[in-house]
């Protein structure tokens, strides 16, 4: 080599490694050939990768500074010099370690689970604990999670002594480029497991069926899920749990159509009573619940006013769903639906003819509703139009 690395890289004699490497980054991003079109570029970085390498080894650099030659223990620069191909990814991204990441741990943190879990529409909206049967992944009671067999432990791999990564060698114009690759005999763990355990196949896991409770809170809807800390999978080797999610699907219900919060249901009446009015025994969704324990309402009296006309709604306040959040409760929204007889006998029809007659109401024209909703003013304007 005949250019001074000190001069190449621009550092004093007493430069730390610090400044070199700050020194080497600055440089190797200017004159990278992908970043440098420039002719003299791959030569310049070339000769910026020598000195680098030369002040970077301490025993190079000492051999340099007594007046030797740096590179003649390996024959020249390319011809078995090598430099760590991280110290080029450190000139463009940064990175402040200069070795490998070592084995990857063979414990790692299980995946999470996901089960169905089918309710009524008192049990969403009040609550309640069911029993779960689920299939996950648990610890190996055999080998408790070393997936060695009884009395063996796992020893270190031969080929990478532990380190779960191998260095490859690979020539180029810039010399020996060495990267680290995870090692193949141990799949990267610096370890081999000779005699796995029979029970989980050295995964240092098994499925198993298990019972869980499952507490739901008040105002679960359809696809409210529940999640269950550390009840999912077992990670391999034993790792940490993931977690367990209840995904709730509410059943249909006879009587209540639930929005929200609030609860719909249609209640019909015959046409005498909505005329006369009366009142109708209306069943509440806690009348679904075992009430053996505690005491509840389990119905209120609707009271159908005379006149009432069909699709006419009453509201229920503070009967609905209770929040999730709870926060109150939703209401029931009761749809009155008069019904129409359609089969009378000579007596009914006779009596039904003879309110007509009192009424005025034996040749109806009927009543067509007026859409156009004008206001005073709109009703004004359109006078003065004619």
């Amino acid at each position: 080599m005949t250019s001074d690395p000190y001069a190449t890289l621009g550092v004093d004699r007493d430069a730390d490694a610090d400044t070199l490497k700050k020194a080497y980054r600055r440089l190797a991003r200017q004159y990278h050939p992908d970043v440098n079109s420039d002719p003299g570029a791959p030569e310049k970085f070339k000769e910026v990768s020598a000195a680098y390498e030369i002040l970077s080894d301490p025993e190079k650099r000492r051999v340099y500074d007594l007046g030797g030659d740096p590179f003649s223990a390996s024959g020249g620069f390319g011809q078995g010099a090598g430099f760590s191909f991280t110290d080029i990814m450190d000139a463009f991204f940064g990175g402040q370690q200069t070795g490998g990441r070592g084995p990857r741990p063979r414990q790692r943190r299980g995946q999470d689970a996901l089960v169905r879990l089918d309710l009524e529409l008192a049990e969403a909206a009040f609550g309640t604990t069911r029993e779960l049967k689920v299939d996950t992944a648990v610890l190996c009671t055999t080998c408790h999670g070393s997936g060695a067999a009884e009395g063996t432990r796992p020893v270190t791999c031969e080929t990478c002594h532990g380190r779960g990564e191998v260095q490859h060698v690979q020539r180029s114009f810039l010399g020996e480029i060495r990267t680290l690759r995870p090692c193949a005999a141990c799949r990267g763990y610096g370890e081999i497991i000779p005699d796995p355990c029979r029970e989980c196949a050295g995964d240092g896991r098994v499925r198993s069926r298990r019972a869980l409770h499952v507490k739901i809170p008040p105002g679960v809807d359809t696809g409210t899920r529940v999640q269950l800390s550390g009840e999912g999978e077992v990670g391999p080797g034993g790792g940490q749990p993931g977690d367990l999610y209840v995904e709730v699907h509410v059943a249909p219900h006879r009587i209540f159509h639930r929005e929200g919060l609030n609860l719909r249901c249609t209640v019909t009446v015959p046409m005498t009573a909505a005329a006369l009015g009366t009142a109708i025994e209306l069943p509440l969704l806690e009348a679904d619940l075992d009430t053996e324990e505690i005491e509840v309402t389990t119905s209120l009296t609707l009271d159908v006013k005379p006149g009432t006309q069909s699709g006419t709604e009453q509201v229920l306040r503070g009967r609905g769903v209770p929040s999730l959040r709870g926060q109150g409760r939703g209401d029931i929204v009761v749809t009155i639906d008069v019904e129409t007889p359609n089969r009378l006998d000579d007596r009914q029809e006779a009596l039904l003819r003879e309110l007509a007659q009192l009424r005025n109401e034996e040749a109806p024209d009927g009543r067509i509703q007026n859409t156009d909703h004008k206001g005073m003013f709109g009703r004004i304007r359109d006078a003065f139009k004619q």
